[in-house]
């Protein structure tokens, strides 16, 4: 068998109709789907024919995540992508990256969906952090143990691959564990929650976007398949929802949720920040924003939340 595109990335392909040319959607881990064509014929070469990307854009140099593999603490082979720092830039502080609803795929050599945070690692790095970006216990590839491995606890093997990916930062990487952060939204930002209040101490600092943090009031059909039902698996949501931990809380905590939110709920971040008051917690913020709903789509909302994300780092990831 002869390969005809064998360009590292993804190709998306449609034959012309006399089947000589192809039309290829391509990326790559540091560069955005475009449009080429190609003869149809081994090893054939990419011509472009879109540009997606500006000027300024291209000017900076995006970095291309390498693909590592490390092995969680009951044997399991876990993929992740991790931007590192310049030569001489490291300041041997980490960042977490959670990829969001649990069971995507991020650790690929294609363009991620989630270029925000891509653009957010790149910056982290430039400033001398490593990036860990896992594909969790839940995600996408696997194959079917993986996938169902959170049965019944969500935050339970998921969270522990996060941790066994920290152990494996300051293995190979020479990360100081404690200088460590992690970030996410929607799902991530549950992992986030349920880092600092089921893992307390491990995780210096964390920032929680759009976060479930009951699972009982979140879309049924999304959970039932994954924890049953509250009526009649009371457990299995109790020990996955970290409004039950609150009283855990000594790391420092940002969460950031849009106002609007028809997803996750804005009542579900509110309910936990009554929890802590109520427990006279403290090192927590939440930041609000009235006018976004789960994906936001004011650009300066997107500014403003990565800023008090990169603030929160700085603050207390560096020494």
């Amino acid at each position: 068998m002869t390969g005809i595109l064998m360009h590292d990335g993804a190709h998306e392909v449609v034959l012309s109709p006399d089947e000589t040319k192809l039309l290829v959607r391509y990326s790559y881990k540091n560069k955005p789907w475009d449009l080429y064509t190609a003869e149809n014929k081994p090893d054939a070469a990419l011509r472009q024919i879109t540009y997606s990307t500006t000027e300024a854009f291209n000017k900076y140099a995006w970095r291309k995540p390498e693909v590592v593999t490390f092995a969680a603490t009951d044997g399991q082979k876990v993929y992740a992508r991790i931007y590192e720092p310049a030569k001489g830039k490291k300041n041997k502080a980490a960042i977490i990256f959670v990829h969001g609803a649990g069971y995507l795929q991020n650790a690929h050599n294609h363009w991620s969906s989630y270029m925000r945070e891509y653009m957010f690692n790149n910056l982290m790095a430039d400033k001398g952090y490593t990036i860990l970006d896992i594909d969790y216990r839940g995600s996408d590839g696997y194959g079917r143990d993986v996938r169902t491995g959170i049965y019944r606890h969500m935050g339970g093997l998921d969270l522990s691959d996060q941790l066994d990916g920290i152990k494996y930062l300051v293995d190979k990487y020479g990360i100081d564990p404690k200088r460590v952060g992690m970030y996410g939204g929607s799902y991530g930002g549950f992992i986030t929650l349920m880092a600092l209040l089921t893992k307390p101490g491990t995780i210096k600092a964390g920032a929680g976007l759009r976060s479930v943090t009951d699972w009982a009031h979140y879309n049924h059909g999304y959970t039932s398949n994954i924890l049953n039902f509250p009526e009649t698996d009371s457990i299995a949501y109790r020990r996955s929802s970290p409004i039950y931990f609150a009283e855990n809380l000594q790391d420092k905590l940002l969460m950031l949720h849009g106002m609007v939110d028809d997803n996750v709920q804005f009542q579900d971040i509110v309910r936990l920040t009554q929890r802590f008051i109520e427990l006279g917690k403290k090192g927590w913020d939440l930041a609000v924003f009235p006018v976004e709903s789960h994906g936001f789509v004011k650009s300066y909302s997107w500014t403003d939340e990565y800023r008090r994300m990169m603030d929160l780092f700085d603050k207390e990831l560096k020494k």
